[in-house]
């Protein structure tokens, strides 16, 4: 066995599992393929109204209690999703997407299939928390030169400088106070602001 399929058993073993389907032999096939894989396995039943917390996968059916649902939609929180379909009908197709899970197990259930369901439904909301890492750090991105500018703006009209002075200007009380521009764009601001407030126009330079 290769060092890096070593390594996904390894991971597999360590990782929390729940199991929300009906008692009957279709979830024994999975119940004993979990545990086969060696993952921590959970069992629960009657469906939950919100998902369970604090675990790494969730496999759940595909039924009515999700039609409605917030909370069990994959981006309301923060395990892999994967869903057991019984049927392939117009309503089930529809529940699937809404809930937009990682991966799909249908009827009849067998054991092959179920690891590599698995390892790709975990690799899917890895690559999706990326992305959405990368999304989240360019909003900030521009939400910071957004202020950054309007307080470039207040700096030019007020004290009459220019927008190179007025962003010098920031970056050198950043550097002497020890915080960043944008916080320092902040106080311009919010300085700004409560000069408005009490009827006084921004001090000006001679």
């Amino acid at each position: 066995m290769s060092s890096s399929i070593r390594r996904l058993y390894e991971d597999l073993r360590s990782i929390r599992v729940v199991i929300i389907y009906p008692p009957g032999d279709d979830r024994e096939v999975l119940v004993e393929q979990f545990k086969r894989i060696g993952c921590q396995l959970s069992l629960v039943w009657p469906f939950p109204p919100v998902p369970p917390a604090r675990v790494d996968v969730v496999l759940f059916q595909v039924s009515q209690e999700l039609r409605g649902s917030g909370s069990w939609c994959v981006d309301a929180f923060d395990s892999t999703l994967i869903a057991l379909s019984d049927y392939e009908s117009p309503t089930t197709l529809r529940l699937l997407l809404e809930s937009n899970a990682h991966g799909v197990i249908t009827k009849p259930f067998r054991s092959s299939g179920i690891l590599s369901t698995l390892v790709l439904a975990r690799s899917s909301k890895g690559f999706q928390d990326r992305l959405q890492g990368k999304l989240r750090k360019l909003e900030e991105t521009i939400k910071s030169r957004r202020l950054i500018e309007k307080a470039i703006r207040v700096l030019t009209v007020g004290q009459h400088m220019t927008e190179t002075q007025a962003y010098e200007h920031m970056r050198s009380r950043a550097t002497n106070l020890r915080v960043t521009v944008v916080e320092i764009s902040t106080m311009v601001l919010e300085a700004h602001e409560a000069m408005e407030k009490l009827g006084l126009e921004s001090p000006r330079r001679k």
